[in-house]
C-alpha cells in the first residue's frame, strides 16, 4: 500500500502530471522531488549521480505510487540540455524546477578558472536553455510553472563570492523579465531567492552558517508562492537580511555582503549546491 495523495491535489491539477527536477540528487532538488511526489506529481530527476537518483526513484515509487524517471547527466555539458528536450518530448512536463547549481567562495584570483566557467555554465546558461525549451512547451499548452533559484547574495556584488553572486543576479533579472512576458501564456515564473540552506555543503567547504533554512522549507515555500508572486525569499535570514540591506546604497550592500562572506569561509573554496 503506498502513500500517495488523492490525485485533487490542487497543485498538480495546476501544473501537473509531470513534474522535472535538476540538481534532484541532494538538497533543494530533492526536498522538492519528495514533496511533489507526495502531492501526486510523477517525476523526472535529472542530476550526475544516476546512483542516488534510481535509488530515490525507487523510495518515491514504492512509497507515493508515482511513476519517476531517471535521467543521469552533467548539465555542464552545452549538450545536455539539448538532449535532454530530446529525452522527454511527448512527456507534458507541467512543472520544472531547475534546482542544479553550485558556487565558491574566497577570493577571485585564487578560484580556479575552469571550474568558475562551469559555474556560470550551468548556473546560467542551463537555466536559460531549459526556460526557452520547456517555456515554448508550456505555452503551448497555455499553462505550466518554471521554478529558479536566485539568492540572498544575487541583488548586489558579493566580494569573497564574486562570480557565484552574478550567476544568482543574472536568474533574479531573468526571472523577473520572463515571468512578465509568459504570464499571459499561463506559465508562472518563480525566483527562489534563500539565504544559506542547510544542504550539507557547509560542511563540506568548512563554512560556518547559522540560521540557515532547511531544504524541505525552501521547496515547500517555494510551491506554496508559485503563481502568487515572482519572488519568494524562503527563511528568516533571507528575509532579514532582505529587509535591511535593501535600506541601504548599493555600494553599502556590497561592503556588508563582504563581511558576511568572510565570517562564512572556512578551509574550502568550492560550495555546491
Amino acid at each position: 500500500m503506498t502513500d500517495k495523495p488523492s490525485n485533487d491535489s490542487d497543485l498538480r491539477r495546476r501544473f501537473g502530471p509531470t513534474a522535472l527536477i535538476t540538481g534532484a540528487s541532494d538538497g533543494i532538488g530533492r526536498a522538492f522531488a519528495v514533496q511533489l511526489a507526495e502531492h501526486g506529481f510523477d517525476l523526472i530527476l535529472v542530476a550526475r549521480r544516476g546512483e542516488v537518483l534510481q535509488d530515490m526513484a525507487l523510495d518515491l515509487g514504492t512509497r507515493f505510487g508515482v511513476d519517476v524517471r531517471v535521467l543521469a547527466m552533467d548539465l555542464t555539458d552545452p549538450t545536455s540540455v539539448p538532449h535532454l528536450m530530446s529525452l522527454t518530448e511527448g512527456t507534458l512536463v507541467g512543472l520544472v524546477v531547475a534546482a542544479a547549481g553550485f558556487g565558491s567562495i574566497g577570493p577571485f584570483l585564487d578560484q580556479d578558472m575552469a571550474s568558475e566557467i562551469n559555474m556560470v555554465d550551468l548556473n546560467c546558461r542551463s537555466v536559460v536553455e531549459l526556460s526557452y525549451g520547456f517555456g515554448q512547451r508550456m505555452k503551448a499548452e497555455k499553462h505550466g510553472g518554471i521554478v529558479l533559484f536566485g539568492s540572498l547574495v544575487g541583488f548586489n556584488g558579493a566580494p569573497l563570492s564574486a562570480t557565484y553572486a552574478a550567476t544568482k543576479g543574472f536568474v533574479q533579472s531573468f526571472a523577473e523579465g520572463v515571468a512578465a512576458e509568459m504570464r499571459p501564456h499561463g506559465v508562472d515564473v518563480l525566483s527562489v531567492a534563500p539565504g544559506p540552506v542547510g544542504t550539507g555543503f557547509a560542511a563540506r567547504a568548512g563554512m560556518q552558517m547559522g540560521q540557515s533554512a532547511t531544504p524541505e522549507l525552501v521547496a515547500r515555500s517555494a510551491l506554496a508562492a508559485l503563481g502568487r508572486q515572482t519572488t519568494v525569499r524562503p527563511g528568516f535570514l533571507a528575509k532579514f537580511l532582505g529587509w535591511s540591506l535593501a535600506v541601504l546604497p548599493r555600494a553599502g550592500r556590497v561592503r556588508v555582503m563582504g563581511i558576511i562572506m568572510r565570517g562564512m569561509i572556512g578551509k574550502a573554496s568550492v560550495i555546491p549546491k
